[in-house]
């Protein structure tokens, strides 16, 4: 998915400063799931993966993914405790995480919505729901920039109305 950002020209009309292609940091130890998740994203999205917990962390924190896709079971450091460290860094505590997981129980989904995922995907994926759940979580993402983008026009508009 490809985003626009766009500045009002003064005129009525708008220029576009930049286009940029959504990223998404997959955080999976197994070579099946990281196949199945690229095949499924990667032409729409730009992707990044992170072979355990602390590489994810990482990655997270230089690439500032628009979305992470967060498998529960990893080794060294599980998602749980990654989802705790990633919320708890200032440049990384609002990007949306989905967790990815052959976790089935309603405990596991609760422990990971109330720690602050924002979806859980089960395994064995259906590409369309992975595809569909993505896509809604990259508009959130985009909605949320365009509205802070116009915030800070406004804001500056209003700034310089005081002067």
């Amino acid at each position: 998915m490809i985003y626009a950002i766009l500045h009002e020209t003064g005129d009525g009309g708008f220029t576009l400063m930049s286009e940029k292609e959504n990223s998404i940091l997959i955080v999976e130890d197994s070579e099946l799931s990281i196949s199945v998740l690229t095949d499924i994203l990667g032409g729409s999205y730009n992707l990044h993966v992170a072979r355990n917990g602390h590489e994810g962390i990482e990655m997270a924190k230089s690439e500032l993914p628009d979305l992470i896709l967060l498998d529960i079971i990893l080794p060294r450091m599980d998602g749980y405790e990654v989802i705790r460290a990633l919320k708890d860094i200032p440049e990384t505590k609002d990007i949306p995480i989905v967790f990815v997981t052959s976790l089935k129980g309603v405990d596991d989904e609760r422990k990971g919505l109330q720690l602050g995922a924002d979806d859980y995907i089960n395994k064995p994926y259906d590409p369309l729901i992975v595809k569909l759940r993505v896509d809604i979580q990259m508009r959130i993402v985009n909605q949320l920039r365009t509205i802070r983008i116009l915030s800070d026009e406004i804001e500056s508009w209003m700034k310089g109305e005081e002067k």
